[in-house]
């Protein structure tokens, strides 16, 4: 079953003069449960194919469909509830708040839900902090905190308020090779054990080598379309031609 559904998605941006293409007629459809990569170049669109399927941008013409939700044409205020209970958000730069403890940065988000209680809020940052292995850090600020670990601060942020998809954008760009990896395969576990649909923004091999799905996007529009088998990718869409791809 679809989690998300992009159906002849455009974005367009003026920039001075100038009318920019970023996405021209997307359709796409992403299974529950996957760990998906979307992959491409700078400027390719990857990163406004995110932030559409997340609701922070709104496309210039298509409809999207999020958890059964048609979001096309909604306001930021419409929105913002869709967010806040479905779509987690983990960011290159972690987007932690410096001034909170690594407990209060992931309790933060559930302030929003006004049906939880101060002890059942606390739960649910005590558990994630343990997924993610960072219960007797709880107590430290970001700045006493490794990449590695406000890395998995931000995952646990994500995870708190039970979101359904987790949106990633560059997560390891920032982080060194082992350190990535492992967070890398975190994501994956928990991907695993919870069903937790994961989708990623990346140009990074070893993001798209973890992957079991792979949308390939260049200049606006997806060219490959790939689903990971034990013998390699299998691609259900290619409009490359054969070209070789430098990245897969």
């Amino acid at each position: 079953m679809a989690i998300v559904e992009l159906h002849n998605v455009s974005k367009r941006y003026r920039l001075g003069d100038q009318e920019v293409n970023a996405l021209t007629n997307v359709t796409l459809s992403i299974e529950e449960g996957v760990f998906l990569a979307i992959a491409g170049p700078s400027g390719s669109g990857k990163s406004t194919m995110l932030n559409i399927i997340g609701c922070i941008d709104t496309p210039s013409s298509g409809r999207v469909i999020v958890n059964g939700n048609d979001v096309s044409g909604q306001t930021p205020d419409q929105l913002a509830n869709l967010r806040a209970r479905t779509i987690g958000f983990i960011f290159q730069t972690f987007n932690l708040l410096p001034v909170l403890s690594a407990a209060e940065n992931v309790e933060y988000p559930l302030l929003q839900f006004p049906e939880l209680s101060r002890e059942e809020r606390s739960e649910r940052v005590a558990k994630y902090l343990a997924i993610v292995g960072l219960r007797k850090y709880a107590h430290h600020r970001p700045n006493q905190l490794s990449g590695g670990q406000r890395q998995r601060v931000a995952i646990a942020r994500a995870l708190a308020t039970h979101s359904r998809i987790v949106l990633a954008d560059e997560p390891t760009a920032n982080l060194d090779r082992k350190t990535g990896e492992g967070i890398l395969r975190l994501m994956k576990d928990i991907n695993r054990k919870n069903g937790t649909t994961f989708i990623f923004s990346t140009h990074d091999r070893r993001v798209m080598n973890m992957a079991d799905r792979l949308v390939r996007v260049e200049d606006g529009h997806i060219t490959k379309l790939g689903v990971q088998s034990e013998s390699g990718w299998v691609f259900v869409q290619d409009k490359t031609k054969g070209e070789e791809d430098p990245e897969v």
